[in-house]
């Protein structure tokens, strides 16, 4: 089951003169282990989704590096990639675990990085 906040934190990319304004959420996962574990695929999926459904906007790409382990505090850090190439960090905490549900919060960097030349 998802739970959708927004935080008090907004923010946006260099996307923003197409409209995009994307802000900090929470979600909720079912983890698949007896050792809560969400997958870095499977996360990044989620980050996506739920950027999504707070903002109206399609779906933007999110890579996670690694695994995000069921305990409270654990944080990853995802990246946003715009349309124009530029990047946004995304930080993933874990607030709750119950069983096998990692309960957890989405904030984005204030600032996005230019693309790459």
């Amino acid at each position: 089951m998802t739970i959708g906040r927004v935080s008090a934190a907004a923010w946006s990319l260099s996307a923003v003169a197409t409209g995009v304004l994307l802000v900090g959420c929470s979600a909720s996962v079912k983890a698949e282990k007896s050792e809560p574990k969400l997958s870095a695929d499977k996360l990044a999926t989620t980050v996506s989704e739920k950027l999504a459904a707070q903002t109206g906007q399609p779906k933007p790409k999110i890579t996670c590096p690694e695994d995000l382990a069921g305990k409270v505090g654990t944080t990853t850090r995802c990246t946003l990639m715009a349309n124009d190439g530029s990047t946004l960090g995304v930080t993933v905490t874990v607030t709750s675990v119950k069983n096998d549900q990692i309960n957890f919060d989405i904030k984005a960097d204030d600032k996005a990085s230019p693309a790459a030349n």
